[in-house]
Order: structure tokens, then C-alpha cells, then sequence
């Protein structure tokens, strides 16, 4: 009998679900969605510093390199032999944006048909996407539009949208030029990166800079305010999580918390 697994790393723990097939699809569907909103819950627990906490997800065909590229961003690692994602699998990592500490919350799921009984809460409360296509396969390429409408389908019209065409380390079997698709991506209002999660060209400025673009547009709120009345610490209500005042001067030495540029990497971004 086969079998389904969550996969989460959080702050560095990793903890797993496996169920199957048949409980997948004929019991456990109700029962899948309470973990994923509990593992969710985990996560924000198990860490409180920070100031904010932005979920962001990563969507696209399977085999485009979403799963490396979550790996490559939130602990530089590259898997050679890397499967396709069997369910769902997020990390986060801690990111310093001017006096914030900013929780970063990031979302990878499987590009196959079969998981979608569980496309509500992967979407839920995300605020921030990567739609991921590889430079090497136009239709990888030309499915965006479809992953850009199950994005809208589930999510907030004013979410950030970043397009990224990854492997681009392969560019002598390139498929998609660059010119075509950053002129798609201007026109959508997406931010454009070409990363490569093998040489991890471009993969931590392409995350940092969608972190800054959501700190950018989403207003901050601070704990206590009467604008926030009946927030608690942690709870997920709300796609913005403030826990206290700006973390200054904590010294902690944290290695995982990392500035975030100021701008963009001239020519490899546009919005």
C-alpha cells in the first residue's frame, strides 16, 4: 500500500506525517487539513523572536525545483537525487528587513493532480508567491497561467507574485528565453528572477526581495493597538502576526537571521 507524508522543518526540527493512500482519500482528508493548521500553529510557537510572520508559497509543475530551492534558501542544501514532493512539505528562516526580525514562512507542495484535496489549506493565509517554472521546459512555462489562476482562485487579489524560472544553470538547453519571460511577468505587475538551486544563483536575493515587497505593502500593526483589538501573540487570525516591539540589540546570534537588500539586483528583477 502506498503512502502520503508531511514533511516540516521548522527552526530546524523536522516532523513527519505519513498516511495511506487509502485513509488519505477516504478518511483522512478532514483529519490531514486539522494537521496541517496544527503544524502551522507549531511553527509560530516554536520561536516567538520575531515581529512578524509572512507565509509564502511556492507553486508549479512537478520537477521544476521547488523543493530545492526551499531547501537551498532555508538551510543551503541541494539534492541531486530529489523526488517529486509527495504532499506537502514548508520551512521557515528568520530575516532581518530594516528594524524587523520577520518570520519567514514558506510553503512547497507537490505540482501533481492528485494532492489537490488539500489546495484550501496550503493557500490559507499566504501572502506572498513563487510561481516556479524551468527555463529548459516551455510547458512548465506556459502552465503558470494555470497556476496563477488556482492562485487567484484561493488568495487575496493583492498578493505578492514573484516569477522564477529556475535552473538556470542549464542555460545551454534553455527552452524559455529571458526576454520572454520577464516581459510576462512586467505585464502580470510580478516581480521576475532566473535562479539556479544547484549553484544557488540567485536564490536567497530572489526570496529576500518578496519578503521585502509583502513588508513593503502590508501594514504593521503593533500588539495592543486598538486598530488590532482581540490579536493574541501567535494566533493565526490574521496573515500579519506582530508579537512585540522591533527587536533591537538582542545579540542572540542567531546565523539564520539575514538583512535583506535594499533593492533589487539590477537586471535580474522587474515588477
Amino acid at each position: 500500500m502506498g503512502y502520503t507524508q508531511l514533511v516540516v522543518q521548522t527552526d530546524g526540527v523536522f516532523v513527519r506525517f505519513r498516511l495511506s493512500f487509502f485513509y488519505f482519500y477516504h478518511v483522512g482528508l478532514s483529519l490531514l487539513r486539522e494537521l496541517l493548521f496544527l503544524v502551522l500553529l507549531l511553527s509560530t510557537m516554536t520561536e516567538d523572536d520575531y515581529d512578524f510572520l509572512y507565509k509564502i508559497v511556492i507553486i508549479g509543475d512537478s520537477g521544476v525545483g521547488k523543493s530545492n530551492l526551499l531547501s537551498r534558501f532555508t538551510s543551503n542544501e541541494f539534492n541531486l537525487e530529489s523526488k517529486s514532493t509527495i504532499g506537502v512539505e514548508f520551512a521557515t528562516k528568520n530575516l532581518k528587513i530594516e528594524e524587523h526580525t520577520i518570520k519567514a514562512q514558506i510553503w512547497d507542495t507537490s505540482g501533481q493532480e492528485r494532492y489537490r484535496a488539500i489546495t484550501g489549506a496550503y493557500y490559507r493565509g499566504a501572502v506572498g508567491a513563487l510561481l516556479v517554472y524551468d527555463i529548459t521546459r516551455q510547458s512548465s512555462f506556459q502552465n503558470v497561467d494555470h497556476w496563477l489562476k488556482e492562485l487567484r482562485e484561493h488568495c487575496d487579489n493583492d498578493i505578492s507574485l514573484m516569477l522564477v524560472g529556475n535552473k538556470s544553470d542549464l542555460a545551454d538547453n534553455r527552452a524559455v528565453s529571458t526576454e520572454e519571460a520577464k516581459e510576462y511577468a512586467t505585464d502580470l505587475e510580478m516581480l521576475f528572477f532566473e535562479t539556479s538551486a544547484l549553484d544557488a544563483t540567485n536564490v536567497d536575493v530572489a526570496f529576500q526581495t518578496i519578503f521585502q515587497r509583502i513588508y513593503d505593502k502590508i501594514p504593521k500593526t503593533v500588539q495592543g493597538d486598538d486598530t488590532n483589538a482581540g490579536s493574541q501573540p501567535g494566533k493565526l487570525n490574521q496573515n500579519t502576526i506582530k508579537l512585540k516591539p522591533p527587536t533591537t540589540g538582542r545579540g542572540n546570534g542567531d546565523n539564520e537571521t539575514q538583512p535583506a537588500p535594499a533593492a533589487a539586483s539590477s537586471g535580474s528583477c522587474c515588477s
